[in-house]
């Protein structure tokens, strides 16, 4: 008899933490074994309940889940990574997927599709949502190219940061960085995309779908 697939659940929103549990509660073979409100936590929480799939939402305070992604990759290279979230269009499910993620799905799909995603990815195939496929396949034809696609991994998840409110300090500590490359790594941003504030940068993460909201940390 085949065991149930263990999943984590990341997402900072106590609501959708519950109702993802209780759909995928109601599926045979699926095992809700975790829970984790922030990247932070995940990490930390993963080396025990070691789940075989993790549904990780991008938007969370703190490192977010784009960091949390590429350590969890990097740490536990055999759990399987399954972007939730609403972004759908952008560089990131293209960075994401290059970070580690091995699925992407976006907060509005049917509770089959969710199960399809979980099971595909547990047997070493790769899930991704199928308008979000169109976006990446349209994302590699000559001259679609954005600004946004000048940025390294590091540079994109201090945009995201930076967009988000969170100070310098914070991101340092976040990320692992001296405050003094946390601004030179901000300097390199205002140059590559062309702007001369963090208002205008935020405006460029909001227009090109990096954040949902922007949240004060």
């Amino acid at each position: 008899m085949a065991k149930d697939i263990r999943v984590m659940l990341v997402d900072d929103h106590d609501l959708i933490r519950y109702g993802l549990r209780r759909l995928l509660e109601d599926q045979s073979g699926i095992v809700v074994v975790d829970e984790a409100s922030s990247g932070e936590d995940a990490l930390e929480q993963v080396r025990d309940s070691k789940p075989e799939v993790v549904l990780m939402d991008i938007n969370m305070p703190g490192i977010g889940g784009f960091e949390a992604t590429t350590r969890m990759h990097q740490s536990h290279p055999e759990i399987k990574i399954i972007v939730l979230t609403v972004h759908s269009e952008g560089p990131l499910p293209r960075r994401l997927l290059e970070a580690g993620a091995v699925g992407y799905l976006t907060k509005g799909c049917p509770v089959e599709e969710m199960v399809e995603a979980i099971q595909k990815v547990h047997s070493g195939q790769k899930y991704i949502a199928p308008s979000i496929a169109q976006q990446l396949a349209l994302s590699m034809l000559p001259g679609s190219e954005s600004l946004l696609d000048l940025l390294s991994q590091r540079e994109l998840q201090v945009l995201i940061m930076i967009s988000r409110g969170m100070r310098t300090n914070k991101i340092s500590e976040k990320l692992h960085l001296s405050p003094k490359t946390v601004s030179t790594y901000r300097k390199r941003l205002h140059d590559k995309l062309n702007v001369s504030n963090d208002v205008e940068m935020m405006h460029m993460a909001i227009k090109h779908g990096l954040l949902e909201d922007v949240d004060q940390e």
